[in-house]
């Protein structure tokens, strides 16, 4: 048995009639390739179109009857090859390649490839949130064609641009010429075509089919996907997600920054080179437009979350030590300073994670919600200062605000501007939070409870009959509202005249 390859594009083996004794080699492949080694026929390519044009994926299938002589010279010559230890796989094609002359044309096969049910509405969805939509495939042209059509990546009445198949310099730059000329226009090109362009016009074929709304290559070998999908991301900058369910497409997988694989009837090769794997191709639609937003806009959250967390106490203990003379006097000592970004605050900044401004039904239904991303709104160097801003302003406020109605002992001003940092702390994760989740409820209540508990346990770090009075809790109440207040108007007022789009 020979396997099929990706360079051969066919597949073939050898069989012994056990009634005749009659060896017969088989063999099956693409028309392309195939048409080259059968013996001369007038039917083959214009059948192979026909049914290309319907959308089926075709085989041709041919025989050759071998003598018991020729093919104890052929298993002689493939085993010597075999044993070689000098390009092997290239001795052994060359030994195969002997076989496949003068084939008998046996027939055409066309399979047609079902789409899966909701190929059309997840296309559709994917186009209306901003997402540009390629057809990667080693499939002939008009079954290509035939299939962007039916799966609606590109509409019927739009326009396409059959790009010619080119050879030369001059070719490729007519045929980019010509392309350039039309507007809103899905492209259908042929991966030897595609080559030529790359290797002439690369800058200037990228720029051009970036701008397509469709791109449909065919005849592409997985080297040519992978190549694309490399090509694509260079050139634009963007990030590509490359979807996939055979193994031809596992190149192409791994090449790009996002992999998605489809378990389907061709095997697992795909889903397990992917970083994503899916039973349907309509769940990409819930994949990216729900878990991908709602994975974006909490990561920028959490980190920005975690900048300020440390930069409020850094500014404090900046404030601090200015106005006792640059000392190097820690302001919170032992395990309050190590308290603070674990058992105090971990668990309200880390439910940021649970956090969502819309629900998946709302993503779904509004996919245009998804363009915003696009822009990289929330997480930008303007949201970075921003951030760096509110923890300059509110560490500065917690601490000049501890140090001026400071009366006693410096105990005092650690309880009070420790208290205070973490409820200003808290109520900045609740200012934050768009939808309220049970466990966001559960770890600031959790986080209260802890903290109020070692003020009552660590009586090394805080006095026991301060905290009970009246002052500790207005001063702490005062500081508190000082450093969130003005925050929640501007929040308030920013909303009131800029709502979100949704």
């Amino acid at each position: 048995m020979f396997p099929f390859t990706s360079e051969s594009k066919r597949m073939g083996i050898i069989l012994r009639d056990q009634n005749t004794g009659q060896i017969v080699f088989y063999m099956k492949g693409a028309d392309t390739v195939m048409s080259t080694i059968v013996e001369y026929n007038d039917w083959l390519s214009e059948e192979v179109d026909n049914m290309a044009r319907e959308g089926l994926r075709t085989l041709v299938v041919a025989k050759k009857n071998l003598s018991d002589e020729s093919y104890a010279d052929f298993e002689q010559r493939h085993s010597a090859a075999m044993l070689s230890v000098v390009n092997r796989s290239a001795q052994v094609a060359a030994v195969v390649e002997s076989l496949q002359r003068d084939m008998t044309l046996l027939c055409v096969t066309g399979v047609e490839d079902r789409l899966q049910d909701g190929v059309r509405q997840t296309l559709e969805l994917l186009r209306n949130a901003g997402i540009r939509v390629w057809m990667l495939t080693g499939d002939k042209m008009e079954t290509a064609t035939c299939i962007a059509k039916s799966s609606q990546l590109v509409s019927r009445t739009q326009n396409i641009h059959i790009f010619k198949n080119v050879t030369s310099r001059s070719e490729a730059h007519q045929e980019l010429n010509a392309f350039r000329r039309k507007q809103d226009t899905a492209l259908v090109i042929q991966g030897n075509s595609l080559e030529v362009c790359l290797e002439y016009y690369e800058h200037e074929l990228m720029e051009l089919i970036a701008l397509a709304p469709a791109v449909v290559a065919c005849r592409c070998s997985p080297e040519q996907k992978a190549a694309v999908v490399r090509l694509l991301e260079r050139h634009t900058g963007k990030i590509a997600a490359a979807i996939g369910d055979g193994g031809n497409d596992v190149s192409m997988i791994q090449a790009a920054s996002v992999g998605i694989g489809i378990v389907g009837k061709e095997g697992k090769q795909a889903s397990l080179a992917s970083d994503f794997s899916l039973s349907q191709f309509s769940h990409i639609g819930r994949l990216l437009l729900v878990h991908g937003r709602n994975s974006y806009k909490r990561s920028a959250s959490l980190s920005q979350f975690v900048i300020h967390r440390g930069l409020i106490i850094t500014t404090m203990q900046a404030v601090f030590s200015a106005v006792f003379y640059f000392s190097s006097v820690s302001l919170y000592q032992g395990f309050l300073m190590v308290g603070y970004a674990t058992v105090y605050t971990m668990l309200p900044v880390f439910s940021l994670v649970l956090d969502r401004d819309v629900s998946g039904q709302i993503a779904i239904m509004y996919p245009e919600l998804y363009k915003e991303l696009t822009k990289g709104r929330s997480l930008t160097y303007k949201t970075f200062f921003i951030w760096c801003l509110i923890s300059i302003y509110q560490g500065g406020i917690i601490m000049f605000g501890a140090l001026l109605l400071f009366e006693d002992e410096f105990i005092h001003v650690v309880a009070i501007s420790f208290t205070a940092l973490i409820l200003t702390e808290l109520t900045m994760v609740a200012l934050t939070v768009k939808t309220w989740h049970p466990m966001m409820l559960l770890a600031e209540l959790a986080s209260i409870v802890i903290y109020f508990l070692s003020l009552v346990i660590l009586r090394d770090f805080f006095d026991s009959e301060f905290i009970k009075s009246f002052a500790f809790m207005w001063k702490t109440l005062v500081i508190t509202a000082l450093s969130c207040l003005p925050l929640y108007i501007i929040k308030f007022l920013s909303e009131w005249f800029s709502p979100p789009a949704y």
